[in-house]
């Protein structure tokens, strides 16, 4: 989801950043556990199951990175936030990171002062309208209601593409997913408008997910990922470099099922090696144990395991690899060497 054009407000926020981010790690291991930031219930990415226990593909990386620095998966306080409050919390400290279908912006990144480690999930913004309205195509929604998350560049985009089809449209400002799905159910707009994962998920709640339809049109680019304060670059190694074990894992075929088996007997590949600890020391430079990497994966899988866990194809939201594929099978997920 891509949040926020409102750059004097959120500035001030980058601005506090500075004075709370150095020592994150140090805190974070005094303290037991992870603070994470993350969305006020989205299925699939970050929503409390039956139990109240937080699941999803963004709570899994929350998962990994308490596992790799604590070596309890568990060891995670999961804060909400909204598009407008997610910020302030990671600006302010209330957070240690964040990890909420967050895109990777230049103004985010430098202006509001916070480092995005990565991306974990490659997307772009839709549309999604009932299958009774008979369109096909974003480019009929002339005149059309359309529901939008406030404080997100979603709105800029939506403005654009209106505009660059020279079409018209009278937005439904909603503040959380859940008061869209609210709305857009209850026919207040004709369509919902924001990433088409996002979409997917909302989608796969109804009681007939069949009877909506997401438009083909992927009207921006969205690189949904982690990020941290700036200035604390300890901190931002150690998330950033657990989502590249995680990939990397899959890359090499080291999965939850396999890895006990592959540290006990290492393999002949030396990048497994590294990657699991039993060459090197690569966890101690992380200011972690040697083993980070295999208590990362063990918390949930390799990044496969996840994406196929929680928002795959054969899950209710349904989201094919696309984009999201590694390298070696055209995608761009791709995880620097662990040397």
């Amino acid at each position: 989801m891509k949040y926020s054009v409102f750059l004097g407000a959120l500035t001030g926020a980058g601005l506090a950043a500075g004075a709370v981010a150095a020592g994150t790690l140090d805190d974070v291991k005094a303290r037991g556990k992870v603070n994470c930031g993350t969305n006020t219930g989205l299925v699939g990415f970050a929503a409390p199951d039956a139990n109240g226990e937080w699941q999803g593909f963004d709570v899994a990386l929350c998962r990994a990175v308490a596992a790799a620095v604590l070596g309890d998966h568990s060891a995670v306080e999961f804060v909400s936030t909204t598009g407008r409050t997610r910020f302030t919390a990671l600006a302010s400290g209330e957070i240690d990171l964040l990890v909420r279908n967050t895109t990777w912006t230049f103004t985010r990144d430098v202006d509001l002062k916070f480092t995005f480690v990565g991306v974990n999930y490659y997307d772009g913004q839709g549309f999604m309208v009932p299958k009774s309205l008979g369109v096909t195509s974003a480019k009929e929604l002339d005149g059309a209601t359309i529901c939008i998350q406030t404080g997100t560049t979603t709105e800029l985009n939506l403005a654009d593409f209106f505009r660059t089809n020279n079409i018209s449209y009278e937005p439904v400002p909603i503040e959380t997913n859940a008061e869209g799905q609210q709305q857009y159910l209850a026919g207040a707009c004709d369509a919902y408008t924001t990433d088409i994962s996002g979409l997917a998920a909302t989608r796969a709640t109804f009681e007939d997910p069949t009877a909506h339809v997401i438009l083909p049109e992927i009207v921006s680019k969205e690189p949904l990922g982690p990020l941290v304060r700036h200035g604390d670059d300890e901190w931002a190694d150690v998330v950033r470099w657990t989502l590249f074990a995680l990939i990397a894992a899959e890359e090499y075929g080291v999965t939850s099922a396999n890895i006990d088996e592959l540290v006990a007997n290492p393999a002949s590949n030396p990048e497994i090696s590294r990657l699991l600890g039993t060459e090197g020391d690569l966890g101690p430079m992380l200011g972690l144990s040697v083993d980070w990497a295999v208590k990362a994966i063990k918390a949930g899988g390799n990044y496969g395991e996840l994406f196929e866990k929680f928002i795959g194809q054969n899950t209710p939201i349904g989201l094919p690899r696309g984009l999201n594929a590694q390298w070696t099978d055209g995608g761009l997920l791709y995880a620097p060497p662990f040397r």
